[in-house]
C-alpha cells in the first residue's frame, strides 16, 4: 500500500512554496497555511489523502481584513469623496477581475493544486480561480505573519491598482453598468433569477439567469450566487460592447 503524505507536509510541496515566498520577500514562519491556500475543491474529492481540505474557507476571514486596510487608506487620502465615492472605489480594488490580474502578474496561478480535469479545463487561468486563491493566500499570510505584514502585501501589490482603476474608471461594475443601460434603454432594471441549484449542499452550485422582461439575455454557474450574478452581468456586459 502506497501511504501518501499531505499537502502540507509533503516536503516537495513545502520547497514549491518556499520558492514563491522569498520571489515576494515574505519572512514566512509556517508554510502550511500557504500551501492550503493553493488547494482547489476539486482535488479535496478525488485526492482527500492528499488534500483533505481547501482553499474556500480561507477567504471567509480575510474579506474583513482586506477591505479594513482599503477602507482605512482610502478615507484618509481622499477626504473630498462622498461615501459612496469612497465605496465604490473600494469595490474595484477587492472585484474578482481585479484580483485575478493581480494573482496573474505574481505568476500564483503555477502554485495552484488543481484535479487533472479541471487542469485539463484550463482552470488554471479561470478569473475567479485566481481571485479567490488571492483571498486565500492573503490570509495564509495574516495567521502566519500578521496584520501588519499583511498590510504590507495589500498596498503594495493591491492598492497601487488604484490609478489604473481611476484612470480607465473601472470603478463602477458591471451590474451597476448593466442597470443604468436597462434603464436608459428600455425603463426596465434586469432582474436575476437563480435557475438551478447542484452539488451537495456543503458544495452547492448555482445557475442563475438575468431577464429582461420575461427575457432571459444570459447566464452563468458558480459557487456562490453573488458571484454568479457578478459574472452573469459581466459577460453579458462584454457581449454588449461586442
Amino acid at each position: 500500500m502506497v501511504v501518501t503524505k499531505k499537502a502540507t507536509d509533503c516536503e516537495i510541496c513545502k520547497k514549491k512554496i518556499i520558492t514563491l515566498l522569498e520571489s515576494l520577500g515574505i519572512k514566512y514562519k509556517n508554510t502550511s497555511n500557504y500551501i492550503l491556500a493553493f488547494i482547489h475543491k476539486s482535488l479535496v474529492n478525488e485526492r482527500p489523502d492528499f488534500a483533505p481540505t481547501h482553499n474556500e474557507r480561507l477567504e471567509f476571514l480575510w474579506d474583513a481584513v482586506l477591505e479594513l486596510v482599503i477602507t482605512s487608506r482610502l478615507f484618509n487620502e481622499f477626504p473630498e469623496k462622498q461615501e459612496w465615492e469612497l465605496t465604490d472605489l473600494r469595490s474595484a480594488l477587492v472585484r474578482w477581475k481585479n484580483l485575478a490580474n493581480i494573482a496573474k502578474n505574481l505568476w500564483l496561478n503555477k502554485y495552484l493544486y488543481l484535479w487533472k480535469w479541471e487542469e485539463l479545463w484550463g482552470w488554471r487561468t479561470n478569473n475567479y480561480i485566481l481571485a479567490n486563491t488571492v483571498e486565500a493566500f492573503l490570509w495564509a499570510l495574516y495567521l502566519d505573519l500578521w496584520f501588519e505584514e499583511a498590510s504590507e502585501f495589500i498596498n503594495k501589490h493591491i492598492y497601487t491598482t488604484l490609478g489604473k482603476i481611476m484612470e480607465e474608471r473601472l470603478f463602477k461594475d458591471a451590474k451597476t453598468t448593466i442597470q443604468e443601460y436597462a434603464q436608459a434603454e428600455f425603463d426596465i432594471t434586469p432582474i436575476y433569477k437563480v435557475l438551478d441549484e447542484f452539488w451537495p449542499d456543503h458544495e452547492k452550485n448555482f445557475t442563475v439567469g438575468v431577464f429582461l422582461w420575461d427575457k432571459q439575455v444570459w447566464t452563468w454557474k458558480w459557487w456562490s450566487k453573488k458571484k454568479a450574478q457578478e459574472k452573469a452581468a459581466e459577460d453579458w456586459l462584454e457581449n454588449l460592447k461586442k
